[in-house]
């Protein structure tokens, strides 16, 4: 079975095709990156305008790049949610129009669950149950996997995702949009022990997260420091302590709440390698195992929603000719 996955839901156009039997054929992913730079984020028009730009000659150059014809395609898998809703109505429409259009099937992809399935990609996959921990620019959560399709929400960002909390204090230091990468580098040269960041809500019970104080936190430290370029790497090192620490401290709590002792994490902030030394450290002392996506997988793309496709279309999912975009969509009514 070949299913085409398209995703559109914020600033990358991504396709691929994944085979039921070989894996990913293809997987091709457009970044606007240098079109929202110049603003300091992601402008929702322009990420639409530029997606209907893109995506049908990337269509023709995934298919390419698998060595197969449209006609051999035997379903369609495009994200229908969430993210912006302009976005997500570009790949909505040409993925249900062109399923129409070949008489085969396709599916509206939860953009969160085929986060939380890109592990199962690589050779080396998670075996369920496991958690994952989901964390990107729009999102925070953990979230406990009994089987594709049946999750159970643990906790989630209250306020700010952690991604979001990443681009806003590089923001504040005078960092290149996108942030994440640049304040983790810039951390990497920074003293550990000249400033100390509150690790949010890890003094009371539950599995929640906020994020936003960080940001606060950094902004009151920047008004009472001379910004030398030692001490930007300073509070970039405290900043990310703190938000991988957090995180880290709730994934150990979730593992040892429900017994659960393998983990996944995924999404934007899962590359982050601060993200991966402390969660391995983490899950080596319990006795756990930590699984991730390759780097190219952590990041919006569609080999996870070709994936993700293919099992709501194995098990017999189809959708009407209708399409709808979901902006806002919890992972428990995608099910």
């Amino acid at each position: 079975m070949k299913i085409l996955g398209i995703e559109t839901s914020c600033d990358e156009t991504g396709l691929a095709v994944y085979d039921s039997e070989s894996g990913i054929l293809a997987n091709v992913v457009h970044s606007q990156v240098d079109i929202h730079k110049v603003y300091g984020g992601v402008v929702p028009e322009l990420a639409s305008r530029d997606h209907i730009r893109r995506i049908t000659p990337l269509i023709h150059k995934t298919l390419e790049k698998a060595g197969i014809e449209k006609n051999e395609l035997d379903g369609i898998a495009y994200t229908a949610g969430p993210g912006l809703v302009g976005a997500l109505l570009v790949g909505a429409a040409v993925g249900r129009s062109l399923a129409y259009s070949l008489g085969i099937p396709s599916v509206g992809i939860h953009h969160m669950e085929a986060h939380l399935l890109a592990p199962m990609l690589e050779e080396n996959a998670p075996s369920c149950p496991f958690l994952a921990l989901l964390v990107s620019g729009g999102h925070t959560q953990i979230i406990q996997v009994e089987k594709p399709g049946e999750y159970v929400l643990l906790g989630e960002s209250l306020d700010d995702a952690a991604g979001e909390a990443f681009d806003k204090t590089a923001k504040l230091l005078g960092l290149d949009y996108p942030g994440g990468p640049a304040i983790s580098a810039l951390a990497e040269s920074g003293d550990p022990g000249r400033f100390t960041f509150p690790r949010p809500m890890t003094d009371r019970p539950g599995l929640d997260f906020s994020f936003s104080g960080l940001k606060t936190h950094a902004m009151k430290i920047l008004k009472q420091s001379d910004l030398d370029e030692q001490t930007r790497a300073d509070i970039a090192r405290a900043f990310v302590d703190a938000a991988v620490d957090t995180l880290t401290i709730k994934c150990r709590r979730a593992m040892k709440q429900t017994g659960i002792f393998t983990l996944i994490a995924a999404g934007g902030v899962s590359a982050n390698t601060q993200l991966r030394k402390s969660l391995l450290d983490m899950v080596v002392k319990i006795g756990g195992q930590v699984f991730y996506p390759r780097f190219e997988y952590c990041t919006d793309n569609g080999a996870m929603i070709a994936y993700a496709g293919y099992l709501h279309v194995r098990d017999g999912r189809r959708e009407p000719l209708s399409f709808a975009a979901h902006p806002r969509w919890a992972l428990a009514e995608s099910e």
